[in-house]
């Protein structure tokens, strides 16, 4: 029998380094993506690239499958895959990189806020004082204009919202995982439910988009293409096995650790890439990364 790996292995921290880095960096490859193909390309290439990856772990699973299984699993890739996909993309058309990979730090805590609305699962103080927080914060990152100073509210970047939707996918996914799944291994839950979507990514690339067309004649639609498969294949599928191991042999809370650290990343792409962010940004997102730091910590 194997002992538990240790919660400060060199394991552990490699995991989430790694982790880190590969998911910090999606942002600025959908930035990139962006430049050639249109959110919707992004969004359902990346999601063909990973389903195409784990295909060799979704497909043999397939016979064992349950009706309500097969349903469950179709939820779970829209609500965690699918549409997030889509709605980072959207919003990275209008507001830029490292402010989306800061905006999406704010999961945990819409996993606790999804939970005690709709899962019958508690809400404390600390995650109540971590969500006003960071909801400050949130209200600063989108008010505060380029040029300095203030946004009326006409002048509101709403684009924040989708990362804020996607967010919110991502928490009921996991509610819907936690509850709905039991039988089912964390890894055979993330390959077959992109398993799942897959045909609906396929005829909406082909069949609704110029994703073809913008391959035939644009002259950096290749370069582009290389962008959004690794963002699918190892932001997506590879990432997702890395964290399940991480998972499996560390605790929840170090395995969130990793909240904290790929905005990290992200906002050094984005400073590298150009992006300008001034002294509210840089409020904003202080304010975020501390309410997630709170409503997410636990008791000593």
């Amino acid at each position: 029998m194997s002992t538990p790996t240790p919660e400060n292995s060199l394991k552990n921290w490699a995991l989430l380094i790694v982790l880190t880095l590969i998911w910090g960096t999606s942002f600025i490859l959908i930035k990139r993506g962006l430049e050639v193909f249109s959110p919707g390309e992004v969004g359902a290439y990346r999601m063909v690239a990973a389903a195409t990856l784990l295909l060799p772990l979704s497909i043999p699973k397939i016979k064992n499958l349950s009706k309500t299984q097969v349903k469950n699993l179709i939820l779970a890739g829209l609500l965690g895959s699918f549409f997030p996909a889509f709605l980072f993309p959207l919003a990275q058309t209008q507001i830029s990189s490292s402010l989306t990979g800061v905006l999406n730090a704010l999961t945990p805590l819409f996993v606790v806020l999804v939970g005690a609305l709709f899962f019958d699962t508690q809400i404390t103080r600390r995650n109540a004082l971590g969500l006003v927080i960071a909801f400050v914060g949130v209200v600063i990152l989108v008010a505060y204009k380029e040029g300095g100073g203030w946004a009326s509210f006409a002048g509101i970047n709403a684009y924040a919202l989708f990362v804020i939707a996607a967010c919110i996918c991502y928490s009921f996914n996991l509610h819907v995982i936690k509850t709905r799944f039991t039988k089912l291994k964390s890894i055979e839950i993330s390959s077959i439910s992109l398993l799942m979507i897959l045909p609906l990514a396929l005829i909406y690339l082909f069949a609704g988009t110029q994703f073809s067309y913008k391959l035939v004649t644009h002259p950096g639609a290749w370069q582009a293409l290389g962008y959004i498969t690794v963002l699918g294949m190892v932001g997506t599928a590879i990432a997702l096995i890395l964290f399940n191991i991480m998972v499996k042999s560390a605790s929840p809370f170090f395995a969130s650790l990793v909240t904290y650290t790929i905005p990290i990343v992200a906002i050094m792409w984005g400073v590298l890439d150009g992006e300008v962010l001034l002294i509210g940004h840089y409020i904003g997102i202080a304010g975020v990364i501390l309410g997630v730091w709170i409503g997410n910590r636990r008791k000593a």
